[in-house]
């Protein structure tokens, strides 16, 4: 199993042949917007139309078999918040000040359609086909220092009764160890998090250090109980072309997006 490329018409996307809900990892194709923003930006506070955004997410509701009203999105501050949502959360991704603020959703409400965003971070999806519940991560290199992924896996465990090793998770696009050139800040912080089994995924040349992101991630699902883990490998930061790169363009940019759908 593993993380592949599909397209429909004009729209490009990842997904996980491991996760049987419907889910995607957006690229940078198929949607309305223009100029630098052009063509699938999701983001609602990237200098876009409103309108745009809104034609944007009309386009991956139908991708995905769902309203625009399903879709519960979040207010990304690279915290360790791990929020639970459920119908009353729907209807809200296009109102200003109506989203949770966190970095992860989870959910087992059939229908919602939980959304995280990313510019390099790292995506990662959660899915439960025993129960139905799913997740959605956004993790940055402080949220993966601060375990968000497992703590989105206890989330799940906690509030729907989900073992982790009923769970598949799918780890998508984001700025690679090629590319995520870092301070000493960024390894010490891993290392404090994860100890020892974080040191095959950070290489150091001279005095800058280069970390892998989803291999980090996927250690903090196993050590939450994951095994059933499948990773994209795709760099954001080497295809600005197809994906939004904050390291490559810096505020002049896009959001792409992870969905899944919980599906009962």
């Amino acid at each position: 199993m593993s993380v592949i490329v599909e397209r429909i018409g004009t729209m490009e996307y990842l997904a996980a042949e491991g996760i049987c809900a419907p889910h995607c990892f957006t690229t940078r194709f198929g949607g309305v917007s223009q100029g630098y923003l052009s063509s699938l930006n999701i983001g609602m506070h990237r200098g876009d139309d409103p309108r745009n955004v809104e034609q944007n997410y009309v386009n991956l509701a139908g991708l995905l078999g769902i309203s625009c009203e399903d879709f519960v999105v979040t207010k990304q501050t690279h915290s360790d918040i791990v929020r639970a949502v459920d119908s009353t959360d729907r209807g809200k991704c296009l109102v200003e000040g109506a989203s949770p603020e966190c970095d992860a959703l989870v959910t087992d409400t059939e229908g919602v359609a939980l959304v995280v965003f990313t510019a390099d971070c790292t995506p990662i999806l959660l899915h439960d086909p025993v129960t139905g519940a799913v997740g959605a991560a956004h993790a940055g290199w402080r949220g993966t220092a601060a375990d968000i992924a497992g703590k989105t896996v206890r989330a799940m465990v906690a509030g729907y009764g989900c073992d982790p090793q009923n769970i598949r998770a799918a780890i998508g696009p984001n700025i690679a160890q090629c590319c995520f050139e870092t301070d000493a800040d960024v390894p010490h912080a891993m290392l404090a998090a994860f100890g020892k089994e974080a040191m095959p995924f950070i290489l150091k040349k001279g005095q800058k250090y280069y970390v892998n992101l989803k291999e980090i991630n996927a250690l903090a699902l196993r050590q939450a109980g994951v095994s059933q883990i499948e990773i994209s490998t795709e760099c954001t930061a080497c295809q600005p072309d197809r994906f939004w790169s904050h390291r490559r363009v810096g505020a002049q940019r896009g959001s792409q997006g992870a969905i899944i759908v919980c599906r009962r």
